[in-house]
Order: C-alpha cells, then structure tokens, then sequence
C-alpha cells in the first residue's frame, strides 16, 4: 500500500474528530490595547459567520497593528425566525475574537441582491443611505466586502450595495477597499495574506460561535482546507504563473484597491504576499 492512503485517511479522520469538538462557549481572546483613534477596518459582512471566514486580513490588521476592527452585520440571514438567534451568536462571536459590532438595522437589511437593486430604486436607495451613513461616521482606513461574482445573491448584492455607497459619499471620501471571495473565487485577487495556525484556530473557533449553522453542517472545520488550496492558487495567481509554492501553510486571498476621487483605481500593480513574519498595517500606510 502507498502512503498517500495513510495521509487521506488522516485528513479524513480529523475532519471526523474536528466536526465533534465543541461549538462556541470559549472565553474572549486577549485583544490589544487599542488607541483612541485607532485606524478602523470595516468588515460588511452579508451573512453572520463571514466576519471570521474571510477575517484572516483583519484579524492580522487588529493583532500587529492596532486596528479596530468594526464588523457590520449587513443582514441577518434570509430565515426571519433565526434573525434574532444568528444576531446574538454574532454577538458572541465578534466578543471572541475582539471585533466591534455594529447592526444596519434590528433585523438587518432585506433583499440585498441585484434584483432589488434594479427593481425597488427607492428600497434601495434607503439601503444605500444606511450604508453610507456608517461609513461618513466610522471613515475607515479599510474597508471589506465581497468581489462582484461571489455567486450568493446576497454576497454579489452586498458588493454593489457598497459600491452605490461608496458613490454617494463623492470624490473626497477615501479609504482602501479589500474585496473577498468565499462562494465564488475572484478571478485576479492580487493579494494573498499568509496565516499562522494559531490564527487560523481562533477563526474556526470563531465560526463555531454560530452554532446554529455548524449544527447542520460543521463547515467551519473545513477553513483550514480551503486555506491551503487559497496558497496553492494564489501562488500562481498572485505569485505569477509558474511562480514557485510560499512557504506557508494557510492563507487568504483578496482583491485590494483604493477608493478615491469616486471610484475604485489599483494602487500597486502586480501581486503581493504578506508573509506571516511582515506587519500587516504597514500595507495600509
């Protein structure tokens, strides 16, 4: 028998054992005492749960250097009887890894998606003053959302929601724009942000908070797998075709640019990596 039957085997035995470890309950981690005027990043999230699934980067950014890191609960989740459930293990899971919290509305946004975008103007409209209004209030330095073709209704709508926000603020609102992929890969994401195991842990820990969605379908014991095939693409993607493995273990790739004079420009060209051993703020600078 080859070995490659012993390793699958592995794989499959602590995907098992991950899936029976308990879910949330753990006590808060050690956050950084944070400035007064700490640089803030802004997470929207479309769904409660992607705040820790694509908050490698952010995460990064509060630990190394000293961002608050502010997650925007854009909605609640689509089942209304679980809004109230899915708010309170947010609660608890931003509590965990020492993000703020902040609610676009008390049950959340309805109807993020481009069929409401182009058939409910006015509906829209106010969703677009809700969003820009807590980006006037917050001014952040970094701002995160989904890429266009994140495939969930949701994700995509939530991209163009922040997109009409962004619009409506005018050519003087400026901040760096970091778009994820979760549902559907980004086709030129061009930065790929390693990550140690600890904080990949503290992630999946995170997601487990959300005990109602990990009860049907323990998906947060799979980050560590979807990390690893994010080194393996973004080593070309990023890294250039051809380009040679980084030596990292886990890691999340992101489509970074910068938001000024009303609209979205690059700021580096090519592809960069933040190695584990760099300080993520100081791409942001």
């Amino acid at each position: 028998m080859h070995p490659y039957r012993q390793l699958t085997s592995d794989f499959a035995a602590l995907s098992r054992r991950g899936a029976a470890l308990p879910w949330g309950g753990f006590a808060p981690l050690p956050r950084p005492t944070l400035a007064p005027d700490a640089p803030k990043a802004l997470i929207f999230s479309p769904h409660p749960d992607d705040e820790c699934v694509i908050g490698a980067l952010a995460l990064r950014l509060m630990r190394e250097a000293g961002f608050r890191v502010v997650n925007v609960a854009v909605t609640q989740g689509s089942k209304r009887e679980r809004q109230a459930g899915r708010l309170a293990e947010l609660k608890n899971a931003c509590a965990f890894l020492g993000f703020d919290l902040v609610q676009t509305a008390p049950n959340g946004l309805e109807e993020v998606n481009l069929d409401a975008r182009a058939q409910d103007t006015a509906g829209w409209s106010d969703k677009v003053k809700i969003i820009a209004g807590i980006l006037a209030e917050h001014r952040p330095r970094v701002v995160f959302y989904p890429h266009e073709q994140d495939w969930n209704s949701t994700h995509v709508g939530v991209h163009w929601l922040l997109d009409d926000a962004l619009v409506s603020l005018g050519p003087d609102f400026t901040c760096y724009t970091v778009e994820t992929e979760f549902w559907g890969q980004c086709d030129d994401p061009n930065l790929l942000v390693a990550s140690t195991e600890t904080d990949v842990a503290d992630l999946i820990a995170g997601i487990s908070f959300h005990v109602g969605e990990v009860k049907r379908n323990p998906y947060h014991v799979l980050l560590p797998a979807w990390m690893m095939d994010n080194v393996r693409r973004g080593a070309e993607l990023v890294g250039g075709q051809g380009g040679g493995a980084p030596d990292f273990t886990f890691a999340t790739l992101y489509r970074v640019r910068q938001w000024k004079g009303g609209r979205s420009e690059p700021f580096y060209q090519g592809g960069r990596t933040l190695a584990p051993t760099e300080n993520a703020g100081g791409f942001f600078t």
